[in-house]
Order: C-alpha cells, then sequence, then structure tokens
C-alpha cells in the first residue's frame, strides 16, 4: 500500500517537444504512477489511483479508442430525484436498485480517455492506494494535459 505519493512532475521541455503522433503512456500499478513519453523522455510523471483489487485495471498493451471531456459513467454514480437532489450515492447499476421515483446519475470522468473496454484515463480521487473499480484516476490538474497530446490510438501500456 503506498501511503505518500510524489507530487506530477511536468518536464516542460518535453512536454512542448510532444506531439499527438508522438506521445505515449505508460502506467506502473506497482508504483502507482502513470507517465506519458516522448520516445523515453517522461513529459509527465504523475501519481494515480488505478483498480482497488488486483486485475481490475487489466495489464497490457492498449490503445486510446476514444476521447470525451465530459464523460460520465454508465455503471456508477447516484440515483437522483427529480429535482437532481441525492437519493442514494456511489452506486452501481449492476447492484444496487434504483429507488421509487429516482433517476441514475453517472458519476462524472472528467477527461476521459477509453483504452480498454470500460477502463479508461480520467479525473479522479488519488487516496495514495488503489482504489478504483479499474480506471486510472488522475489528478485533476494533470488530466488535460495528457488528454491534449493523446489521439485515438495512442498506445497505453499498462504494467505491473
Amino acid at each position: 500500500m503506498i501511503s505518500r505519493q510524489a507530487k506530477p512532475e511536468i518536464n516542460k521541455r518535453v512536454y512542448d517537444r510532444l506531439t499527438q503522433e508522438t506521445a505515449r503512456v505508460v502506467v506502473s500499478l506497482s508504483r502507482q504512477r502513470a507517465y506519458l513519453l516522448l520516445g523515453e523522455e517522461v513529459a509527465i510523471d504523475t501519481p494515480i489511483s488505478s483498480g482497488k483489487s488486483r486485475g481490475m485495471t487489466p495489464t497490457g498493451s492498449f490503445k486510446v479508442q476514444q476521447k470525451n471531456p465530459d464523460h460520465r459513467s454508465n455503471i456508477y454514480g447516484n440515483y437522483v430525484d427529480g429535482r437532481g437532489r441525492i437519493v442514494r450515492s456511489g452506486v452501481s447499476v449492476r447492484i444496487d436498485s434504483a429507488p421509487s421515483g429516482t433517476t441514475f446519475s453517472g458519476a462524472p470522468m472528467r477527461w476521459f480517455c477509453r483504452f480498454n473496454g470500460a477502463i479508461g484515463m480520467h479525473v479522479g480521487i488519488l487516496p495514495g492506494y488503489p482504489a478504483s473499480h479499474g480506471c486510472v484516476r488522475l489528478p485533476a490538474e494533470i488530466a488535460p494535459l495528457i488528454y491534449q497530446k493523446v489521439m485515438l490510438g495512442t498506445p497505453v501500456e499498462v504494467r505491473d
């Protein structure tokens, strides 16, 4: 378990030379870090929070399949009443039944970059250890920087 994560580091010299065509992402599950790379040069080194159980964030080589700056989960979120007030929070539509008179409101996943089925990178809470349902959570100030530099087809490698 990681108790204290080093802050994000941006190498502006490398970041400024990086293009969507030359970018690649490496995620280290054991280090709870993600790296935006130009070749072997690190443009961004950032803390993450990955899947809370082994295998929830699958390892392997993937490619960015979808980008959406304002994505919302269709699985995790809250049940809200007709006025938008939360009736039941932190639900999974796969497990939790909707209380009468409510609708589902998906959890926000800003700067979402899907790379493997439902798994992607997006803004999220970083408690210092793996805590997500499988996605790679990024700091709010870093996610838009990565989003700007990747495109559909950008390689994403997830390592143990």
